[in-house]
């Protein structure tokens, strides 16, 4: 048996109404979880593209594969190499600011890359883009000045290269 471990299923799909409810459905009367979904228009307007970040193992892994294979909407369908591919996601984060504070979490902004998009008297929100571990490790070194309110976007993947997930034949032997 394999160990549990996260993987990032990635499909195109058609972009139409009632797509994601039918492929989240699939989860969840299996009893997985999602533990991140992204999805939006790509260049084609007929297009979405979904990416999916599964807890389990290969047999999980491969079972969902197969099973968003078998829908119509799902045009093409492969799981990422985390090697191979290049993983983002956006936060936002509300933080307390104190003015006395201030120069400390512009610090950390820095040394991050984040941004401060929004000042006021006693708050800041905070935008850092980048994988999901640097994310983590952000709020971490921050949540001490006390963080009131966040958002993630989920992950977004794209192969690096020549890979393309629409350029896919079948899923079982290439990445996306």
């Amino acid at each position: 048996m394999s160990e549990e471990r996260k993987y990032t299923i990635g499909a195109l799909v058609s972009n139409k109404s009632g797509v994601l409810t039918r492929i989240s459905g699939l989860f969840a009367r299996r009893g997985y979880n999602i533990e991140s979904l992204c999805v939006c228009e790509t260049e084609d307007p007929e297009i979405s593209r979904m990416t999916i970040i599964l807890k389990g193992d290969e047999y999980v892994l491969y079972q969902m594969i197969k099973q968003m294979d078998k829908l119509d909407d799902v045009k093409k369908i492969g799981c990422a190499n985390e090697l191979d591919c290049v993983y983002r996601e956006l936060l936002l984060v509300k933080v307390k600011a104190q003015p006395k504070d201030r120069s400390q979490i512009i610090e950390i902004n820095e040394i991050y890359k984040a941004k401060t998009v929004d000042l006021s008297p006693d708050t800041m929100i905070l935008e850092l883009t980048g994988d999901p571990e640097k994310l983590d490790a952000f709020l971490k070194v921050i949540s001490p000045y006390g963080i009131l309110e966040m958002q993630r976007t989920g992950v977004t993947v794209l192969a690096r290269g020549g890979h393309t997930l629409k350029d896919r034949d079948c899923y079982s032997d290439h990445i996306f």
